[in-house]
């Protein structure tokens, strides 16, 4: 038979496993607190009077508190995980013995997340500059969209096709970036037209300007060796988010009215860009 006083009855299940239950509490803690935080930050800055206050319909404003309160919400989890992982004796050891190769590790680990630690920084310094706004309408290496959000390591561009394109926030601060709506949220629809070298183009012009409207432009504004002529057609000022729609019909205008005055490309005649269309 056991003694009663053997020392393995007497030791609890706490006792044995006290720095596992301390760090799982953590975690546990953290997690919660995180989920609080974030409800609490959103409920807060949702609040009627506190929107007004903040102004939160200024997308400078809107950017930033995105950015911030993301911070926020990675800090406390960045913390909560690593007083959990303080709660192990051996990680101790183990990190006593990664000091004394310091300069080795801090090289290793630099290089393997610099491209994360880029983003995160790039994506602070994008909410403090602000050359780029959620809801501005840009063009960024050739793809053109809305913004619809920023994060700590990427931006969401939502395209005219209603497609979302994920962009390091480090490559968009370091891209030359066109913003149409940095000082007006309001913009001109704007599309090329091109003409053949046999077109009359004085007599296109005059049928494109009818569809752009009153006040707007059309003109010429490049041709190719081939004798390809460019026209930019602009219309009148439209928002932001209805950009798409509107050059989409602005180029259906210009195609009727170019089609009705014999001003189509000829059977088998190829545009600069290959095959036979010539708006875009």
């Amino acid at each position: 038979m056991l003694a009663v006083d053997d020392p393995n009855l007497a030791e609890t299940f706490l006792t044995r496993y006290d720095h596992q239950v301390s760090a799982a509490v953590t975690l546990v803690f953290t997690i919660g607190l995180v989920i609080v935080v974030n409800r609490l930050l959103g409920r807060i800055v949702a609040r009627p009077g506190v929107r007004d206050v903040l102004d939160l319909h200024d997308p400078r404003v809107d950017t930033r508190l995105r950015i911030v309160r993301r911070l926020v919400v990675a800090t406390i989890a960045v913390i909560g995980v690593a007083v959990a992982l303080s709660q192990f004796t051996a990680l101790d050891r183990l990190a006593a013995s990664l000091l004394a190769s310091g300069a080795i590790v801090a090289a290793v680990v630099g290089f393997a997340a610099q491209r994360s630690l880029g983003n995160v920084v790039a994506g602070i310094l994008l909410a403090v500059a602000q050359p780029v706004r959620i809801g501005d309408l840009v063009t960024v290496e050739g793809e053109t969209g809305t913004i619809e959000d920023m994060g700590l390591t990427y931006t969401v561009l939502r395209t005219g096709a209603d497609a979302r394109l994920m962009i390091p926030n480090e490559r968009l601060a370091s891209s030359i970036v066109r913003n149409d709506t940095i000082f007006s949220r309001s913009i001109v629809a704007e599309v090329s037209v091109w003409l053949p070298a046999s077109a009359d183009v004085d007599r296109a012009l005059e049928l494109v300007a009818l569809e752009a409207g009153e006040g707007m432009t059309a003109q010429v504004v490049e041709m190719t060796p081939e004798g390809w002529v460019r026209l930019t057609v602009s219309g009148t000022a439209c928002p932001a988010e209805e950009r798409f729609a509107r050059e989409a019909e602005l180029r259906a205008g210009c195609l009727r009215r170019l089609r009705s005055g014999g001003l189509l490309a000829d059977e088998g005649q190829e545009s600069p860009h290959g095959g036979r269309s010539y708006t875009r």
